[in-house]
């Protein structure tokens, strides 16, 4: 057994137990310690990662597997990571964790919701440590359909509109996503020899630059809805906002991360010279994402549609980066996704255990919480200053390296819209006060909230296990940006970009 496979069948062993069981409380107890164990596993990677790389192993992949699975169209179950994929899988570890605690008194069904929640884990867990797009896309649809469910049957407010204009979104992303990757397995083997749906074979070949021109867009397109593209991210408000706590978190803090990781990892690393002609009309759309994101947050009451419109300027931000194209701004691009993902499923915690005590999410029918929950109100304060990107936090080291990567072209149009989306900055910080300060402060203006509770002791694992690592990152980035930068290289040398 390899260690990749396990991040996938640990989830599924996790999803039995759990069917054989009939006490909620053992369903809570299982999820935790299924979840428990794919955290160890990811600290593991990490340390195996590095005792691999020190030993001299500079193999573009690590820990690699490969099994044919459909020789007919040469379809193989193949796994391997890079630095860039253990992050991605440490941050998906570190998230679910915190989202079976942030659970933890889901009574109705609750076993048919940490059911869903954890299979949804397992497609998202395959997804990164696959090398076959075909396998890619089978475990993307694996952690986009139970979307529909958790949405539907937990969800709150308008559930069933907002569960049915994500599916169809995200599935119609997924159809243009199915042509782009066919087209790119059809044009695999220019020269002749078996087509192959293999990144790292794909990655040796040159696609002939019209498949690419008729293909990029449709993969670019089909990942960036995921990634809230505009115009493509009105289903994502409405999705978080309706969502149950850890359905937000899971989706905001790394669903919308495939986006961002199939959109370099596929679209940009074997679609390399379309990428270069066409990234100008994708770069203005995705610093459209970015302001209209920031502002759609200020003019919101409801702290969730907050929350929402904040992942689309910080997700537009991460698209944005990676069509920058070189190493800073791509590196940055990878931080963002990890730090968003902890910062942003930190905030949806926080929002669904103030909100199952106020039974409100508008900002204008609270003050003074921090007076009766000052646990929980320091944890929000932490999450709206990582959001503003204070030194010291994660935000702050990833939205720098995006702007000095970005700033590094010095033609006018790059240097243009890398000063439109430094804007967002201050958008972003009046917006998060606003909200810390008519949240937190000031009278309490319901006598009802003088008798609320603090964080229980299952909320506060949840939190301070994103707070932990959000000032982890914020403190000593080194670490990470180093495994993010060598995994990126292969990448920028297929790109061959030459700054001036």
């Amino acid at each position: 057994m390899d260690i990749l496979s396990l991040f996938v069948i640990i989830p599924v062993i996790t999803v039995l137990a759990i069917i054989l069981v009939k006490n909620p409380m053992q369903t809570r107890l299982i999820s935790a310690i299924g979840m428990g164990i794919q955290l160890l596993l990811a600290a593991y990677l990490i340390y195996a990662y590095f005792a691999e790389r020190n030993a001299g192993n500079m193999d573009e992949m690590l820990f690699m597997k490969d099994i044919i699975w459909y020789e007919a169209l040469n379809i193989h179950y193949t796994v391997g990571v890079d630095g860039i994929s253990v992050a991605m899988i440490a941050l998906t570890s570190v998230v679910v964790f915190a989202g079976v605690f942030a659970s933890w008194k889901v009574d109705f069904l609750p076993k048919e919701f940490f059911i869903s929640l954890i299979l949804l884990s397992s497609g998202v867990f395959g997804f990164f440590i696959s090398l076959d797009i075909f396998t890619m896309f089978l475990f993307y649809e694996v952690a986009v359909i139970p979307m529909y469910l958790l949405i539907g049957i937990w969800g709150s407010g308008p559930k069933e509109y907002a569960a049915m204009k994500l599916t169809l979104m995200l599935m119609g992303g997924s159809a243009l996503l199915m042509v782009g990757l066919l087209g790119i397995y059809t044009n695999s083997a220019p020269n002749g020899g078996p087509l192959t749906f293999n990144i790292l074979e794909i990655a040796k070949v040159h696609i002939p630059i019209e498949a690419q021109r008729m293909f990029f867009p449709m993969t670019f397109v089909g990942f960036g809805i995921l990634g809230a593209l505009f115009p493509f991210h009105t289903w994502s408000p409405d999705g978080h906002a309706s969502a149950p706590t850890a359905v937000s978190m899971l989706h905001a803090g790394v669903l919308m991360k495939l986006g961002g990781y199939g959109a370099f990892r596929v679209a940009i690393f074997l679609l390399p010279d379309a990428a270069h002609e066409l990234s100008w009309i994708f770069i203005i759309l995705t610093s459209i994402s970015v302001v209209y994101g920031a502002f759609g947050a200020i003019v919101q009451k409801d702290l969730k549609y907050i929350n929402a419109y904040s992942s689309v300027s910080h997700c537009g931000l991460v698209l944005f980066a990676v069509l920058m194209m070189n190493k800073t701004a791509m590196d940055g691009a990878i931080l963002q996704m990890i730090s968003h993902g902890l910062m942003t499923a930190l905030f949806f915690a926080l929002i669904g255990m103030i909100y199952g005590r106020t039974h409100t999410r508008l900002i204008n029918e609270m003050g003074g919480l921090m007076k009766v929950m000052p646990f929980l109100g320091v944890a929000y304060v932490i999450a709206g200053l990582a959001s503003l990107g204070l030194p010291g936090l994660s935000g702050f080291v990833a939205e720098m390296t995006i702007f000095v990567g970005s700033f590094q072209h010095v033609d006018t149009f790059h240097r243009v819209v890398t000063i439109v989306a430094v804007s967002s900055i201050v958008i972003t910080a009046v917006y998060i006060l606003r909200v810390v300060g008519a949240l937190l402060f000031g009278p309490i203006k319901n006598d009802h909230f003088l008798q609320l509770e603090d964080a229980k002791w299952y909320e506060k694992i949840s939190t301070v296990t994103l707070i932990m690592a959000i000032a982890a990152i914020g403190i000593a980035p080194l670490w990470l940006s180093n495994m993010i930068g060598d995994s990126l290289q292969p990448i920028i040398d297929k790109l061959t970009i030459m700054i001036p």
